[in-house]
């Protein structure tokens, strides 16, 4: 007769999911409109760990903002017009949820603007899961933060 292996307490089985809810991942808007990038970045957020929903325009971007909530809107700065990617953010930042929010670009100013959202270049692949991460946690501080003071 065999035994069940034993599960260690807190570990679920692979594809196993809680109870009545879906498994809980940092939600990220991936917003590109080049098809290459666009993948290759969404397999990247999947594999460290985060649900990512694409859009290829900024339209498809803002009914996906209004149907869901993100923890994360990444937006290409230059799409169907230069200024796509900042309208991307700008509704973003319209949420009462207030999603964390950076520029995906490969084009970059010699002198970066402190006052522009956070860059975040797909050449630093290694540094990308990185900086996601810490802008997540940011939001998640901020949220907290005004839960605190609302108490």
């Amino acid at each position: 007769m065999q035994t069940k292996p034993k599960r260690l307490p807190g570990r679920k089985r692979a594809g196993a999911q809680p109870a009545g809810r879906e498994l809980e991942l940092a939600r990220v808007l991936l917003v590109e409109d080049d098809l290459t990038s666009r993948l290759t970045l969404k397999a990247v957020l999947e594999a460290g760990g985060y649900f990512v929903d694409s859009a290829a325009s900024a339209a498809e971007a803002v009914g996906k903002l209004d149907e869901r909530q993100y923890e994360l809107v990444l937006s290409d700065l230059r799409m169907e017009s230069p200024e796509a990617g900042l309208k991307v953010l700008a509704h973003a930042r319209l949420m009462d949820y207030k999603p964390a929010t950076a520029i995906l670009t490969t084009y970059q100013n010699k002198q970066p603007d402190p006052r522009q959202p956070v860059l975040i270049e797909p050449e630093a692949l290694p540094e990308l899961l990185s900086k996601v991460a810490d802008l997540i946690s940011q939001r998640a501080a901020r949220i907290v933060e005004r839960q605190l003071r609302q108490a």
